[in-house]
This record gives structure tokens, C-alpha cells and sequence, in this order.
């Protein structure tokens, strides 16, 4: 496993060689948010952040943003959280046009299945078929809410949302694995390690489908399990 510091660059991970609600999913946020005007209203800071996007990078990188017109060629297929603290972009420092992204809670993968989950494989068949992507990235992070929901899941128990805990079930493996090796250390500590466990199952999940086995076989895919701990500012990366 390889650790890097919150702002290395999006190559180095190709370098290198897991009440009636929950509150667990309600993460109280540990930065504060972006400086905003007092009382602006929630479109305009939209609208001035797009502004501010196109006067300081748009407008100052033809070079960049010219090409992107005619088309995309990404290098990487990212998993990632669609917790707001950990925008992929940001942390990593992908430039518009390297990254094809897919965010959702706790950046799971599903197995191939053409009845479930068909956005999610769309994504994947349209990033390695028609992108030719190079590298697939399943990126975890500390403190987060989907982790914890899974690990807090009860046998029988009734689910308290329409769809969150039978997405986080694609990790259970992963929450069976974390309980049973890691039995005695307290619940937060079983999280952080499921952090990891469940991108390790999201990595083997990417396996079942065709292309994506076809392309590790061949040598023009590679498998990248990713986690930010923006507790501690640490990116930790490692190979499937």
C-alpha cells in the first residue's frame, strides 16, 4: 500500500503498487463550507461560483478546455462517495476530461447484473468499451455515513429508508469480514477498517464484468483501491 499526502496528483495513483432514522449517515461536516455572501440566495451562489469558475479557469486555460469540445478520452474510471467532503476532483486534482466519475453511497460497485443496477454498469461498459479507459478506482473515506449504516445493520431488522441499506448490502461481505477479524476493537474502528474492506469487494465486484475481466487479462485495465482519510489528510492507494 502506498500513502500520499490530500493534494498528490491524480498520476501518482497509477504509480503506485479495502430517532427513527440513523443518525450514522448524518455526519455532522468537519471543514466548514465555501465563504458565501450572508443571506445569498441558494441558485445565485450557483450562478456566482460558475462566474467565478469562468473568469479565474475557464477563460484562462484555452488550451485545456479546447480540445474537451470535441470529445473526451479519460484516463481513469472513478468510484467515489457522494459525500459532499470528498469530491474526487478536488482532493485528487483531476482536470476536466481525466476522470470519468461515478459517485454514490460509499462509492459501492455492484456485481454485473443486467436486471440490477444497469446505471451503474452502463457507466462501466460505456468508460472501458467506448473511453478505453486505462485505470479503475474505487476510492473509500473516513467518517463515512454509508459504511457506518452497513455496519450497524441488524438481521431482521426493518429498514428504515427505501433504498439505502439494500445498496449498502453490496458490502456485507466486507461487514461479516471486519466483524470477524476485528471482533474486539470498538465500532468506529471496525468502520475505518471497513472503509477499506468494502472497496476491496467493490474491486472483486468490477471482476464480473466481461470486459473489465477481459481487460486485466490483457493487461489494458488496472485495478485501483483508494482511501481518503480527510481526518488526517492521507490518501492511501493499492493494486487489486
Amino acid at each position: 500500500m502506498s500513502t500520499f499526502a490530500v493534494g498528490a496528483s491524480a498520476s501518482s495513483i497509477a504509480n503506485s503498487p479495502a430517532s427513527a432514522r440513523p443518525k450514522l449517515i448524518r455526519n455532522a461536516p468537519v471543514f466548514a463550507a465555501p465563504t458565501t455572501v450572508v443571506g445569498m440566495d441558494a441558485v445565485e451562489r450557483l450562478k456566482s461560483g460558475f462566474e467565478q469558475f469562468k473568469a479565474s479557469i475557464y477563460d484562462k486555460k484555452p488550451e485545456l478546455f479546447e480540445p474537451l469540445k470535441a470529445g473526451q478520452a479519460p484516463k481513469y474510471m472513478v468510484f467515489a462517495c457522494a459525500d459532499s467532503r470528498v469530491c474526487p476532483s478536488v482532493t485528487l486534482g483531476l482536470q476536466p476530461g481525466e476522470a470519468f466519475t461515478i459517485r454514490n453511497i460509499a462509492a459501492m460497485v455492484p456485481p454485473y447484473d443486467k436486471n440490477r443496477y444497469t446505471g451503474i454498469g452502463s457507466a462501466i461498459e460505456y468508460a472501458v468499451c467506448a473511453l478505453k479507459v486505462e485505470v479503475l478506482v474505487v476510492i473509500g473515506h473516513s467518517k463515512c455515513g454509508g459504511i457506518k449504516a452497513l455496519m450497524s445493520l441488524q438481521d431482521g431488522a426493518a429498514d428504515n429508508f427505501h433504498f439505502v441499506e439494500d445498496w449498502v448490502r453490496i458490502g456485507f461481505i466486507a461487514k461479516k469480514k471486519a466483524q470477524k477479524e476485528h471482533a474486539a476493537v470498538p465500532f468506529d474502528d471496525q468502520c475505518s477498517v471497513l472503509e477499506k474492506e468494502a472497496v476491496n469487494v467493490s474491486l472483486d465486484n468490477l471482476l464480473t464484468y466481461p470486459w473489465v475481466k477481459e481487460g486485466v487479462a490483457q493487461g489494458t485495465l488496472k485495478l485501483v483501491g483508494g482511501h481518503y482519510n480527510f481526518v488526517d489528510g492521507e490518501f492511501l492507494t493499492w493494486e487489486k
